[in-house]
Protein backbone atom coordinates (compact mmCIF):
# COMPACT_ATOMS: atom_id res chain seq x y z
CA UNK A 1 0.00 0.00 0.00
CA UNK A 2 1.30 3.47 -0.70
CA UNK A 3 2.50 5.45 2.17
CA UNK A 4 0.34 8.13 1.72
CA UNK A 5 -2.63 6.56 1.55
CA UNK A 6 -2.24 4.58 5.04
CA UNK A 7 -2.50 6.35 8.36
CA UNK A 8 1.01 6.41 9.21
CA UNK A 9 3.17 9.82 9.74
CA UNK A 10 3.48 12.05 6.72
CA UNK A 11 6.45 12.10 4.85
CA UNK A 12 8.52 15.92 6.08
CA UNK A 13 7.36 18.36 3.57
CA UNK A 14 4.54 17.08 1.68
CA UNK A 15 1.34 18.43 0.99
CA UNK A 16 -1.53 17.80 3.06
CA UNK A 17 -3.15 15.29 1.50
CA UNK A 18 -6.24 12.24 2.42
CA UNK A 19 -6.26 11.73 6.38
CA UNK A 20 -3.82 14.56 6.94
CA UNK A 21 -5.87 17.17 5.76
CA UNK A 22 -6.53 18.58 9.27
CA UNK A 23 -10.25 20.74 8.23
CA UNK A 24 -13.51 19.05 9.51
CA UNK A 25 -14.99 20.76 6.52
CA UNK A 26 -13.42 21.20 2.93
CA UNK A 27 -14.63 23.22 -0.04
CA UNK A 28 -13.86 20.30 -3.30
CA UNK A 29 -12.71 21.16 -6.58
CA UNK A 30 -12.96 18.43 -9.19
CA UNK A 31 -10.06 16.47 -11.15
CA UNK A 32 -11.73 18.77 -14.16
CA UNK A 33 -11.81 22.21 -12.26
CA UNK A 34 -15.21 22.36 -11.43
CA UNK A 35 -16.31 23.14 -8.45
CA UNK A 36 -18.71 20.41 -5.95
CA UNK A 37 -19.02 22.27 -2.89
CA UNK A 38 -18.30 21.96 0.39
CA UNK A 39 -18.02 18.26 2.00
CA UNK A 40 -17.05 16.62 5.26
CA UNK A 41 -13.50 16.13 5.07
CA UNK A 42 -14.61 11.91 4.89
CA UNK A 43 -16.62 12.00 2.51
CA UNK A 44 -14.55 14.31 0.21
CA UNK A 45 -11.89 11.45 0.99
CA UNK A 46 -14.20 8.62 -0.23
CA UNK A 47 -15.27 10.59 -3.12
CA UNK A 48 -11.72 11.02 -4.17
CA UNK A 49 -10.49 7.31 -3.58
CA UNK A 50 -13.97 6.47 -5.35
CA UNK A 51 -12.42 7.97 -8.68
CA UNK A 52 -9.15 6.33 -7.82
CA UNK A 53 -7.35 9.88 -6.88
CA UNK A 54 -6.61 11.42 -3.97
CA UNK A 55 -7.78 14.33 -2.40
CA UNK A 56 -5.32 17.60 -1.49
CA UNK A 57 -5.78 20.61 0.29
CA UNK A 58 -4.77 23.70 -2.07
CA UNK A 59 -5.48 26.44 0.12
CA UNK A 60 -7.23 27.97 3.10
CA UNK A 61 -10.17 30.45 2.87
CA UNK A 62 -10.00 33.22 6.06
CA UNK A 63 -13.05 31.37 7.70
CA UNK A 64 -11.07 28.30 7.92
CA UNK A 65 -12.85 26.31 5.45
CA UNK A 66 -9.70 24.25 3.71
CA UNK A 67 -9.86 24.31 -0.28
CA UNK A 68 -9.16 20.42 -1.43
CA UNK A 69 -8.53 19.40 -5.21
CA UNK A 70 -9.02 15.59 -6.53
CA UNK A 71 -6.22 14.94 -8.73
CA UNK A 72 -3.94 11.91 -9.05
CA UNK A 73 -1.18 12.93 -6.64
CA UNK A 74 1.95 11.00 -8.49
CA UNK A 75 1.50 12.88 -11.53
CA UNK A 76 1.00 15.98 -9.62
CA UNK A 77 4.43 15.46 -7.73
CA UNK A 78 6.01 14.36 -11.05
CA UNK A 79 5.23 17.75 -12.69
CA UNK A 80 6.08 19.67 -9.64
CA UNK A 81 9.61 17.96 -10.06
CA UNK A 82 9.67 17.91 -13.42
CA UNK A 83 8.64 22.32 -13.30
CA UNK A 84 11.85 22.64 -10.38
CA UNK A 85 14.11 21.12 -12.55
CA UNK A 86 13.44 22.98 -15.44
CA UNK A 87 13.72 26.02 -13.46
CA UNK A 88 16.92 24.63 -12.03
CA UNK A 89 18.42 23.97 -15.20
CA UNK A 90 17.47 27.73 -16.69
CA UNK A 91 19.63 28.98 -13.04
CA UNK A 92 22.54 30.98 -14.01
CA UNK A 93 25.34 30.31 -11.87
CA UNK A 94 27.80 32.88 -10.56
CA UNK A 95 31.41 31.90 -9.18
CA UNK A 96 33.49 34.15 -7.06
CA UNK A 97 37.10 34.14 -8.23
CA UNK A 98 39.82 35.77 -6.37
CA UNK A 99 42.77 37.37 -7.68
CA UNK A 100 45.55 38.42 -4.90
CA UNK A 101 47.99 41.22 -5.45
CA UNK A 102 50.56 43.25 -2.98
CA UNK A 103 51.15 46.99 -3.19
CA UNK A 104 54.65 46.87 -5.07
CA UNK A 105 53.81 44.48 -7.55
CA UNK A 106 55.69 44.59 -10.69
CA UNK A 107 53.82 46.19 -13.96
CA UNK A 108 53.91 42.54 -16.07
CA UNK A 109 52.84 40.96 -13.07
CA UNK A 110 50.19 43.20 -12.64
CA UNK A 111 49.35 42.87 -16.50
CA UNK A 112 49.62 38.79 -15.99
CA UNK A 113 47.00 39.01 -13.03
CA UNK A 114 44.77 41.37 -15.27
CA UNK A 115 44.64 38.50 -18.09
CA UNK A 116 43.54 35.91 -15.98
CA UNK A 117 40.51 38.23 -14.24
CA UNK A 118 39.83 39.41 -17.72
CA UNK A 119 39.08 35.04 -18.52
CA UNK A 120 37.18 34.73 -15.31
CA UNK A 121 35.04 38.23 -16.26
CA UNK A 122 34.25 36.53 -19.60
CA UNK A 123 33.19 33.34 -17.94
CA UNK A 124 30.66 35.54 -16.10
CA UNK A 125 32.39 34.96 -12.97
CA UNK A 126 32.40 37.65 -10.37
CA UNK A 127 35.91 38.53 -9.26
CA UNK A 128 36.96 39.39 -5.85
CA UNK A 129 40.61 41.40 -6.00
CA UNK A 130 42.64 41.36 -3.11
CA UNK A 131 45.65 43.60 -1.98
CA UNK A 132 47.58 42.53 0.96
CA UNK A 133 49.44 44.21 2.99
CA UNK A 134 52.88 42.76 4.55
CA UNK A 135 53.94 44.07 7.89
CA UNK A 136 54.59 48.24 7.78
CA UNK A 137 53.10 48.50 4.00
CA UNK A 138 50.04 48.94 5.91
CA UNK A 139 50.75 52.48 6.67
CA UNK A 140 51.05 53.16 2.81
CA UNK A 141 47.59 52.69 2.14
CA UNK A 142 47.28 55.15 -0.88
CA UNK A 143 49.90 53.17 -3.03
CA UNK A 144 47.12 49.87 -2.28
CA UNK A 145 44.59 52.10 -3.83
CA UNK A 146 46.73 53.43 -6.45
CA UNK A 147 47.39 49.67 -7.61
CA UNK A 148 44.01 48.57 -7.52
CA UNK A 149 43.39 51.35 -9.75
CA UNK A 150 46.35 50.28 -11.72
CA UNK A 151 45.04 46.89 -12.38
CA UNK A 152 41.33 48.06 -12.98
CA UNK A 153 42.20 50.06 -15.91
CA UNK A 154 43.29 47.13 -17.30
CA UNK A 155 40.16 45.33 -17.24
CA UNK A 156 37.68 48.23 -17.23
CA UNK A 157 36.50 47.72 -20.49
CA UNK A 158 34.92 44.80 -19.71
CA UNK A 159 34.08 45.23 -15.82
CA UNK A 160 32.65 47.39 -13.56
CA UNK A 161 32.96 48.02 -9.78
CA UNK A 162 30.60 46.08 -7.49
CA UNK A 163 31.90 47.11 -3.89
CA UNK A 164 34.78 49.45 -3.89
CA UNK A 165 37.80 49.05 -1.76
CA UNK A 166 37.54 48.96 1.61
CA UNK A 167 40.33 47.77 4.58
CA UNK A 168 39.27 44.04 5.76
CA UNK A 169 42.21 43.15 8.31
CA UNK A 170 45.42 43.30 6.12
CA UNK A 171 43.66 43.33 2.78
CA UNK A 172 41.63 45.76 0.58
CA UNK A 173 39.47 43.97 -1.07
CA UNK A 174 37.18 45.21 -4.43
CA UNK A 175 34.71 43.17 -6.33
CA UNK A 176 34.33 43.38 -10.20
CA UNK A 177 31.72 41.84 -12.09
CA UNK A 178 31.63 41.43 -16.02
CA UNK A 179 29.37 44.33 -18.26
CA UNK A 180 25.87 43.44 -19.35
Amino acid sequence: MDQRRNNSKPIKNQDPINAFIRAREVLIIGDNGEKLGPLKRNDAIQLAEEKGLDLMQVGQQPDGLAICKILDYGKFRYQQQKKNKEAKKNQVKVENKEIRLTVNIGQHDLVTKAKKAREFLEAGDRVKISLKFKGREIAYMDLGKETLDRFYKEIEDIAKIEKEAKLTSRFLDMYVVPKK
